[in-house]
């Protein structure tokens, strides 16, 4: 009974493994609205209703693709976090521009796909944002949000000169600072003397 229940489980996983490459392709070749479930799962070589049954609608299904990487729970200490939320970012910069590109433009041109997207980020940065005691945790995560989202669009969708070309690593490398001390919550003295508000 035992074996047989960790066959099943292990069958399952590969299967939720093969939709979402096959997912992650089409979205890409085809974008949002010529992407289908039954094409989905066609070349993830397994039923439709496993499809829905697994990820429960296509939205889901492109955010779950969209959002790239699945980490474990982000938790532990300040330092930790910040390179979890580092490696988060190295996974984006890291994936295929034809596929982070799918993603960013049907985020902005299909509601209910951006939807689903923003509460795959939201429920990151609440998770997140439950590791830290400070009263502005929340705005402390959103930064480093914005901070990935503004990253992965200035690479992909604009192109932006040095960021598109630039190793994923070197670009890791050059935003930690920014991410401990965010995660932190260690602002830097205003060099004007002015404090912030």
């Amino acid at each position: 009974m035992g074996s047989t229940h960790v066959a099943r489980a292990e069958q399952r996983r590969r299967t939720q493994g093969r939709i979402v490459a096959a997912a992650r392709r089409l979205f890409a070749e085809h974008g949002y609205d010529r992407t289908t479930i039954r094409a989905i799962a066609a070349e993830a070589k397994t039923d439709p209703g496993l499809v829905m049954r697994y990820f429960e609608s296509k939205e889901k299904l492109f955010a779950r693709v969209a959002v790239v990487d699945q980490h474990e729970p982000i938790a532990g200490t300040p330092e930790q976090i910040a390179e979890l939320l580092l490696a988060s970012l190295g996974a984006k910069v890291a994936a295929e521009p034809v596929a982070a590109l799918a993603a960013i433009r049907s985020m902005f041109t299909h509601p209910e796909a951006a939807r689903e997207v923003r509460a795959a980020m939201l429920a990151e940065q609440r998770q997140a944002a439950e590791t830290m005691d400070e009263e502005d945790a929340a705005l402390r995560t959103g930064l480093i949000g914005a901070l990935t989202l503004g990253t992965v669009i200035g690479r992909y969708l604009l192109g932006l000169d040095g960021l598109r070309d630039a190793p994923p690593d070197r670009i890791v490398a050059l935003l930690r600072q920014s991410f401990h001390s965010i995660v932190h919550g260690d602002p830097e003295p205003d060099p004007a003397g002015q404090r912030s508000r």
